[in-house]
């Protein structure tokens, strides 16, 4: 399937399973670097789609992810946004990544944080505006954590 038909049937595709959990909504779908938006609106089952530490948020992205992969679609990389959560979970992320980027600036040391891939990501994003800061990734699976150093270290 082309990229519109993928898009598509991601869409209607979160739209049906998010029926199951008795919510009736329009999911919104647009394309950002290959990576299929979906957006699903406010409604009296948030906490139940996000789910505990969003858990069941990344079961629904992976089941359409997976079936679009399947389908051999076109684009097959979901990301699911339930009521702005994400939004506003990685705007809060940021936030908190500049301070620890103050605190390793202030201080010399350097920080260590354990966080999940999505949220690696947006702390590698927030470095980048700081020329004397450099970050990386170490570990494997559950126990990778990023390290903020000054770049001079």
């Amino acid at each position: 399937m082309n990229k519109e038909q993928s898009i598509e049937f991601a869409r209607q595709y979160a739209s049906d399973l998010v029926s199951f959990f008795g919510v009736n909504v329009t999911v919104d779908a647009r394309t950002s670097d290959d990576i299929i938006e979906l957006s699903v609106p406010s409604s009296d089952a948030n906490s139940i789609l996000i789910g505990r530490n969003a858990e069941t948020l990344r079961s629904l992205q992976y089941l359409v992810s997976t079936v679009l992969r399947n389908k051999d679609a076109a684009l097959w990389r979901v990301n699911i946004d339930v009521a702005d959560y994400k939004k506003q979970r990685a705007e809060r992320l940021a936030k908190q990544a500049r301070e620890w980027i103050e605190e390793v600036r202030r201080t010399g040391e350097s920080h260590v944080a354990h966080l999940n891939a999505a949220d690696r990501r947006i702390v590698h994003q927030v470095a980048t505006e700081y020329s004397d800061i450099r970050t990386f990734s170490e570990g494997e699976g559950r126990d990778r954590s990023i390290t903020i150093a000054q770049a001079s270290s």
